[in-house]
């Protein structure tokens, strides 16, 4: 019997950008492990801790597909990050109604679907922050392999100020993440972005041109670069030394995609910042069964700017509410 149970085992096969790896393989892989029928995961670089609970698993992949066809995606519960409006209602969205459009976005099917405790399995307190915590996480990618400009998806200069200085104020200290694209697997419009060497900056009045990571370091501390103080823990990959972080962080601030995902896992008041992706379609992100609310324990706050031109005084005001710092 021990040898058929064995070989009812799966093996998990997946290369997918990282927000579907997230969302629609990993808590499929914890599932599998909670009932005894996970045997390996053949997943990207740099993925294994985000696998602990797995005893056999191959980092593979050198890149990410996007192509939702080949990429593991298709052999799981879960073939798209957006929904599975066919598991739950037997239709496919297409033939929905509206209403019933409305009511399955952002909800996947949950029967083999369970994420792991990354925030009880990492949590430590090397780091000795002496004032709680706030991860501010952007990003600054190609999307669709448009250029650059046209994207919406990230905090700029001026945004970053405000939060920033608002934050520090209060009385948190501020950990600050955008990857430069040579910290994990990439996928497609990520490599984009990397050969084209764009990098986030503006002219400051009286300063000149900066970029993000410039700007951290004028906060005496309070504002601290991810990137470099990964730097003092060669000990721990990018995404352990990540997992681990944000463990221990009191709330996230963050853009949408993947990085925004994660953020929601570690059940913390989540300011998500959304001006583009399906994350704007009704009730995605407000839905109580929505993947983003089972993720964070309902800790959602979104922040919707459907529109062409960024206004990110919405963010500002959002963040207020949320984070008020100790009285």
């Amino acid at each position: 019997m021990n040898n058929l149970r064995d070989t009812l085992k799966k093996t998990i096969r997946a290369n997918p950008e990282f927000a579907s790896e997230l969302v629609c393989i990993i808590p499929y892989a914890y599932w599998l492990h909670s009932q005894g029928k996970l045997e390996k995961v053949i997943t990207s670089k740099d993925m294994k801790s985000f696998y602990y609970f797995c005893d056999n698993v191959e980092e593979t992949f050198d890149i990410r597909t996007l192509d939702n066809r080949n990429s593991g995606l298709e052999k799981a519960p879960n073939e798209w990050v957006h929904h599975n409006a066919f598991a739950i209602t037997g239709k496919d969205y297409s033939e929905l109604t509206t209403e019933e459009q409305n009511d399955t976005n952002g909800v996947l099917d949950y029967t083999e679907w369970t994420p792991p405790p990354y925030s009880e399995y990492y949590k430590a307190d090397e780091f000795n922050f002496d004032k709680p915590v706030i991860v501010v996480n952007n990003n600054y990618n190609i999307e669709y392999g448009k250029p650059v400009s046209e994207s919406l998806r990230y905090f700029d200069i001026k945004t970053l100020y405000d939060i920033f200085n608002y934050l520090t104020d209060k009385g948190y200290t501020v950990v600050y993440k955008r990857p430069d694209n040579t910290e994990f697997t990439l996928d497609q419009n990520e490599m984009m972005t990397l050969e084209s060497k764009v990098s986030l900056t503006a002219n400051v009045q009286g300063v000149g041109v900066i970029s993000d990571y410039d700007l951290c370091n004028y906060y005496s501390g309070m504002v601290i670069n991810l990137n470099k103080m990964k730097k003092k823990y060669p000990q721990y990959s990018y995404n352990e030394f990540q997992l681990k972080l944000f463990s221990v962080a009191d709330g996230f601030v963050t853009t949408n995609g993947g990085g925004g995902i994660l953020c929601s896992y570690f059940k913390k008041p989540v300011v998500m910042y959304i001006p583009h992706g399906k994350e704007l379609r009704t009730n995605y992100v407000t839905n109580k069964d929505s993947y983003l609310n089972k993720l964070s324990d309902s800790n959602m706050h979104p922040v919707l700017d459907e529109g062409t031109v960024n206004n990110y005084s919405k963010v500002i005001k959002k963040i207020k509410t949320v984070f008020k710092g100790k009285k």
